[in-house]
């Protein structure tokens, strides 16, 4: 596969290159059992203090100045724990429970071998990027958890820069690091908010859109220049994306639906 047009691929990494969300969820049901089996909770309680800590996982915020991720994730476990439960603060239990969570999302996040291989083959023709948001040290644990590092050229953590995804300053430093141009880079994620509207908001030359559903939703926004179901799918859509050049870049309005070679998946192109 060669390319002209594209000279650089941005990746997110959680749940656009490995699967978080079910790693996350095997996490979830271990400590529901060492609950249950090691500290005799009902299935109702311990669900109620996972439920509890996934809420407060979505809605985080941290200074890191004032906190650091590890006692800031205790804590959830411990409030958690006390909303639950009454009764007095319990932050052994929490650290326990917090430890086993960690550890355990870590080992089942993996790079599956399909797609590392699909990742060797494109970084001999695109210089290819890791572009991540989050906690410095929650992203590189997991970084290092899926041994991805040898199939980039760089990575780049939001945490460890002044701005993260969708802010366009992450991307052109991206884009410096590479010695690129904005509009020779496509994006790649699973999150419309931070990584189609980011790519969109750096000039980048496409932005890719994995959405896994098989419906695909109504009045989508941002509106990214393609949709697949797939990472697997993209050297084919690559080829597309180069091929087609900027003839269409300039219009906001997705309108077609378009196989790439033989695979199943629907391309949602902006046209």
């Amino acid at each position: 596969m060669g390319l002209q047009g594209v000279k650089a691929v941005f990746f997110d990494l959680d749940n656009t290159l490995v699967d978080t969300a079910a790693a996350g969820r095997r996490a979830i049901e271990k400590v529901i059992n060492v609950l249950q089996s090691k500290h005799q909770y009902d299935e109702e309680e311990a669900c109620a203090i996972c439920d509890k800590v996934q809420a407060k996982l979505l809605k985080e915020c941290r200074d890191p100045a004032k906190i650091c991720i590890t006692d800031l994730r205790i804590s959830h476990w411990e409030e958690a724990i006390q909303e639950t439960m009454g009764g007095m603060a319990n932050r052994n239990l929490a650290a326990e429970c917090y430890f086993l969570w960690k550890t355990t999302r870590l080992q089942h996040l993996t790079l599956a071998e399909d797609t590392r291989g699909m990742l060797i083959e494109l970084r001999k023709v695109v210089h290819l990027l890791l572009l991540t948001n989050g906690d410095k040290q929650t992203q590189r644990e997991k970084i290092e958890a899926c041994a991805c590092q040898p199939y980039f050229d760089a990575i780049v953590v939001g945490g460890e820069q002044e701005e993260e995804k969708p802010a366009p300053s992450i991307f052109h430093h991206c884009c410096g690091l590479l010695g690129v141009q904005p509009g020779e880079c496509v994006m790649v994620g699973d999150s419309l908010d931070t990584d189609i509207q980011g790519g969109l908001n750096a000039g980048l030359k496409a932005t890719v859109w994995v959405h896994k559903s098989v419906t695909l939703p109504k009045n989508t926004s941002p509106v990214p220049h393609y949709i697949i179901s797939s990472v697997l799918d993209l050297p084919a859509l690559l080829q597309k994306i180069d091929r087609k050049g900027n003839s269409d870049s300039e219009t906001d309005k997705m309108a077609s639906f378009n196989k790439v070679h033989d695979s199943s998946t629907i391309v949602a192109e902006k046209c």
